[in-house]
């Protein structure tokens, strides 16, 4: 009888000890299913462009991060920073300037049809470089500034330390030099220190733009076709794309019910930049906290 008693004890000993290991196992599931505190849901979100920041436009809320510290070349998103400079020096819009040899691209030797001798105003060389990522009318910005394209890309860099953009560095107008570099949190700085000049909004996100260089009419168009959906509600948008950049897009955009700021740099394909921000968007629209409406 004893020994039935004590195989009895035994047995309730090690059912007990059991409860409790299944309970401590669900514990520790739970506590690795719920999400530390601060962390975004970022990573259900498979993107494939290397760095991507997307921030509330108001809160400056961090929504997804990824590598958001990295130190990059930015390509054309050098021109946001161009534009702000020229509006800056308040310098007469409806001048006219004439493309120079000076304005060819001796970094990667790419293409324009604003041919020397063309005479553009200042408004459209604004235009072509903001809308179409025009590098020779950036070039002619520059070189047309007081003092000349040195002066310019000092005022550029003063620009970037009075936003706060510690981790950028310009050399040159057009972002074809890979030493144009920055971070996707520099980057959120300049789209929102960008987006408080209406022109830089209307001329970055407009469709399509015709002007007259040399007798010919000259058809541009928006080099983020992103601005042609209806589905996107997009004010303000760039491009860039070097081969030591990869494929960027900066944006500030309305998504679910708010307004944010969109980085993507070194997008490896030709259309993961679209890909990535499409995915970013199905995302906030499914899953983030709708942000307040206005």
């Amino acid at each position: 009888m004893q020994s039935t008693e004590r195989s009895l004890h035994h047995l309730e000993k090690l059912v007990a000890l059991a409860a409790l290991a299944a309970v401590f196992a669900l514990m520790v599931g739970f506590a690795q299913a719920e999400p530390k505190k601060g962390a975004k849901k970022s990573d259900e979100v498979f993107l494939r462009s290397a760095v991507v920041l997307v921030q509330d436009a108001a809160s400056g809320e961090t929504l997804i991060a990824k590598n958001q510290g990295a130190v990059l070349p930015i390509a054309s998103i050098t021109k946001l920073m161009t534009a702000m400079v020229i509006l800056d020096a308040n310098l007469n819009l409806e001048q006219r300037v004439a493309i120079s040899d000076e304005d060819y691209d001796l970094v990667k030797g790419t293409r324009s049809r604003l041919r020397p001798g063309t005479v553009l105003t200042r408004d459209e060389l604004l235009l072509l470089a903001l809308m179409s990522s025009e590098n020779r009318a950036a070039y002619s910005l520059a070189r047309t500034y007081p003092g000349g394209t040195g002066a310019f890309v000092v005022a550029m860099n003063a620009k970037a330390r009075s936003l706060g953009m510690a981790d950028t560095y310009f050399i040159d107008p057009t972002g074809l030099s890979s030493s144009n570099v920055s971070t996707a949190q520099d980057l959120a700085r300049l789209v929102r220190a960008a987006a408080e000049y209406p022109l830089i909004r209307q001329y970055s996100t407009r469709d399509s733009a015709s002007v007259q260089g040399l007798g010919r009419r000259l058809d541009y168009r928006n080099t983020n076709g992103l601005v042609r959906s209806a589905h996107w509600d997009i004010g303000l948008s760039k491009t860039g794309y070097i081969s030591e950049a990869g494929r960027c897009l900066v944006m500030r955009v309305r998504m679910a019910s708010r307004e944010v700021i969109v980085v993507l740099l070194d997008s490896w394909g030709r259309l993961s930049r679209v890909g990535d921000a499409n995915r970013i968007k199905k995302w906030l629209e499914t899953h983030a906290p709708t942000g307040p409406r206005g």
